[in-house]
């Protein structure tokens, strides 16, 4: 059973940062695309960031580029997401998620993604 651990999470001012990390169990951890989904409250679960197995290839949501940065050591099996100026919108909780496509490939899609953590909060207040 592959289990994903989110950390970091926390009550930010606006233009404020925080970096979430992510530990997972899954071995060869590098053979597998990872992303960053995030859902807010009475919205659906939406897209933040992905990357490919050796990170070199990202993707970002609009409304996140420029801002957050996803980033892996596959030494450590951890995955990150640094985010720079919170905004109030940004407020929800993170999910990080180990895809089974293939490594070369990284994911916008939830559905491409087969492992999931159990989320950390990110609040951050006007």
């Amino acid at each position: 059973q592959v289990q994903l651990v989110e950390s970091g999470g926390g009550l930010v001012q606006t233009g404020g940062s925080l970096r979430l990390s992510c530990v997972s169990s899954r071995r060869s951890f590098s053979e597998y695309s990872m992303g960053w989904f995030r859902q807010a409250p009475g919205k659906e679960r939406e897209f933040v960031a992905a990357c490919t197995g050796t990170g070199e290839i990202t993707y970002y949501a609009d409304s996140v580029k420029g801002r957050f940065a996803i980033s892996r050591d596959n030494a450590k099996n951890s995955l990150f997401l640094l985010m720079n100026n919170l905004k109030p919108e940004d407020t929800a909780v993170y999910y990080c998620a180990s895809s089974s496509g293939a490594p070369y490939r990284a994911y916008r899609s939830g559905s491409e993604y087969h492992h999931w953590g159990q989320g950390t909060q990110v609040t951050v207040s006007s």
